[in-house]
């Protein structure tokens, strides 16, 4: 039989992520490797209470199709739920999402041809970088600092790409850095949005998990062209399973969001967005979020310290404020996968930064995830990671 794909489908079925992920899942594994939410916070009695009212009191119509823009009760309880970012609309310009990774995918869809320039933090979340390639992109890489993307850089990819049509950035807790953009670069951002007219996709999944620094206003807050698109996602401050996640955008484009999912797969799952719903009906979600930050906190701090104990002098490490995720540099190291795999021999599973690129890879690099990891084993496990960091140093 032979299968005539489209481009957009890989040509190799390596799928190194994949394997990486898979690995990390093995239960002697000691897994930094994958960015799950804590699964023991989950509110699991409190959305069973939420979905027994739903199915009591409008089960008809969370079993029926729905709108392709959300349900009007859970797209209320977004409208107040980005005012903690700032942002002040109404319920216009807001669509759910089947997850924020369908609100990724729809954007490409909207705004991508084969050969399009996305402009990207390097590093950047890897799902995206597959997600734009799908639909032909061409990445230009903009160099970050510990203040997230260095504007200068940002402003040259501009002017050396005047047809980009995407700069695409998680300004607040960087997947997979952990860094966070100052608000002068923030506002520098957006002058340089409106000054070449590009689109300005801004994914916040991790923002409302801060536990050290001030709360810096999202992009769309102060964005006054309509050149910010701004996404948002329940899977970190409730469940990643109900995959529910949503866009904020000027009406116009709302409008083609909303055509562009009707023909993905119609409307968000209906009962889940009633049980989301009814939850934050019966519950106090910023009570949940400070349990998730106060635990999340806990872990990094127990990461960091063992970090600074036993990794070698030289390697360096983004310092998070919030959110779930550190981005270690070891120097002297060509070849990541040598590193993941002299971690792996020891039982301890990182993501090495080569998927985090769009281009050229920096090399040495490598993700630590410290959500999913109890207390208790993350020194033990920072202890048998900096083994295999000094060996391959060792080799360089």
């Amino acid at each position: 039989m032979t299968y005539h794909f489209s481009n957009r489908v890989p040509k190799s079925d390596v799928d190194p992520v994949g394997d990486i992920l898979k690995v990390a899942g093995d239960p002697k594994v000691m897994s930094f490797a994958g960015g799950l939410p804590a699964p023991e916070l989950f509110p699991v009695e409190q959305v069973k209470r939420a979905a027994d009212t739903v199915f009591e009191q409008k089960g008809q119509a969370a079993l029926q199709y729905g709108s392709s823009k959300g349900i009007p009760e859970l797209r209320q309880v977004i409208l107040d739920r980005v005012k903690v970012e700032g942002i002040e609309t109404d319920a216009d310009h807001v669509m759910f999402a089947t997850g924020s990774q369908q609100s990724i995918d729809l954007t490409g869809k909207m705004f991508l041809d084969e050969g399009s320039v996305v402009i990207v933090e390097d590093p950047t979340y890897l799902t995206a970088v597959d997600v734009f390639r799908s639909y032909g992109a061409r990445f230009v890489g903009v160099a970050m600092d510990e203040e997230g993307m260095k504007m200068d850089a940002l402003e040259l990819a501009l002017q050396d790409n005047p047809e980009a049509r995407l700069i695409y950035t998680i300004p607040t807790f960087q997947n997979p850095t952990g860094r966070t953009m100052t608000l002068s670069r923030r506002k520098r951002l957006l002058e340089l949005a409106e000054k070449y007219d590009v689109m300005v996709l801004e994914d916040n999944p991790y923002g409302a998990i801060r536990w050290e620094g001030e709360n810096l206003p999202s992009l769309k807050s102060m964005d006054k062209t309509g050149h910010v698109i701004y996404m948002g996602t329940l899977s970190k401050i409730l469940a990643p399973g109900l995959r529910l996640g949503w866009v904020v955008a000027e009406p116009e484009l709302i409008k083609k969001y909303t055509m562009m999912k009707q023909s993905a797969d119609l409307h968000t799952d209906s009962l889940a967005q009633y049980i989301a719903a009814e939850y934050f009906a019966q519950n106090d979600i910023n009570e949940h979020i400070a349990k998730i930050t106060s635990l999340y906190h806990k872990r990094e701090q127990i990461m960091m310290n063992a970090i600074d104990k036993y990794f070698p002098a030289g390697v360096t490490h983004s310092n998070p404020e919030g959110g779930m995720f550190l981005w270690v540099m070891v120097p002297g190291v060509n070849d990541t996968q040598v590193l993941f795999d002299a971690a792996l021999a020891r039982n301890v599973a990182i993501v090495p930064g080569d998927p985090f690129f769009g281009n050229e890879t920096i090399p040495g690099t490598f993700r630590m995830n410290y959500s999913n990891t109890h207390e208790d084993k993350i020194e033990d496990g920072v202890k048998r990671l900096a083994e295999a960091i000094e060996e391959v140093m060792d080799k360089k």
